[in-house]
């Protein structure tokens, strides 16, 4: 079952589909008629939750760890945090839309069950633009426990690499150079993580991949905040069966969870409080 943000319009053509059985994040998304998510072309890491939620466009790490397991703190009974946090396959409830000729809302409630026995809330906002094509995510994540914990979140982006050629790049002032070849660096399969603030405008950071010829030689542009999403992680893979490009606005710089705390980079937030997420995309013509 998903649920359907879309326009139809000559200049403003998408859809996404929401997944209220998984936290409404995005399965499909399709523009011009093209569907820009890897779909069957990804690896596994073994964790079912994963597989199901990476063939799609994109899906919500956190909020109570990111990237792969790591033992919890002080659990004696050896329990690990799950690859990529806990918030994959809870599923959202509350769903409200409402829609008109110039856009259409979605909002839902998720509560997290964390694998260190808090809990969370999560209120999470979708907002299409019609006549504009412009997409937003709004996330509130409030700790719901009894117990203070602190708050990682990525948000995996994922693109079908089959749809790339030699012209498609990526583009932004916070890489390198501030652009390059989708197929950076060398080999089938690698990573890199890079601060997103420092060069972030009003407060937010873009990134833009294109030209994709498959779309007409339009960009995929992506903003995020960068009070909450400070770093910007990217990785590709074309190992065999693969063809999948992760574009991941971060809350933690690429370094072990025991390391980010002890530094204070990962502060804990008390029972009651909250932290807010956001980002945006949309589809134009390539500048």
């Amino acid at each position: 079952m998903t649920l359907a943000l879309s326009a139809d319009t000559p200049d403003h053509s998408f859809r996404l589909d929401l997944t209220p059985q998984s936290a409404l994040d995005v399965a499909g998304a399709v523009f011009h008629g093209v569907d820009i998510a890897p779909g069957s072309a990804i690896p596994s890491d073994g964790d079912p939750r994963i597989d199901r939620a990476l063939p799609g466009f994109l899906f919500t790490c956190g909020p109570d760890h990111i990237r792969h397991p790591v033992p919890v703190e002080g659990a004696a009974d050896g329990r690990r945090y799950p690859l990529h946090g806990s918030l994959s396959s809870h599923p959202a409830c509350n769903i409200l839309i409402e829609e008109d000729e110039g856009e259409v809302v979605c909002e839902a409630r998720v509560s997290v069950s964390l694998a260190h026995g808090g809990s969370a809330d999560l209120a999470r906002r979708w907002r299409a633009d019609r006549r504009t094509g412009h997409i937003t995510l709004d996330d509130l994540v409030t700790n719901i426990g009894e117990e203070p914990w602190p708050p990682f979140a990525m948000y995996h982006i994922n693109f079908g690499t089959g749809l790339f050629d030699e012209a498609t790049r990526l583009t932004g002032a916070m890489l390198p150079g501030g652009s390059l070849p989708w197929r950076f660096g060398e080999g089938d399969m690698t990573i890199f993580c890079v601060p997103a603030a420092e060069t972030a405008e009003h407060g937010w950071a873009e990134i833009a991949v294109g030209p994709i010829a498959a779309l007409g030689g339009r960009s995929v542009h992506i903003r995020f905040r960068t009070d909450t999403l400070p770093y910007l992680q990217v990785w590709r893979n074309q190992s065999p069966g693969c063809a999948v490009l992760g574009i991941e606005p971060v809350s933690h710089r690429l370094a072990p969870r025991e390391e980010l705390i002890a530094c204070g980079e990962a502060p804990d937030f008390p029972p009651g409080g909250s932290v807010g997420y956001g980002l945006s995309f949309e589809v134009r013509q390539h500048d």
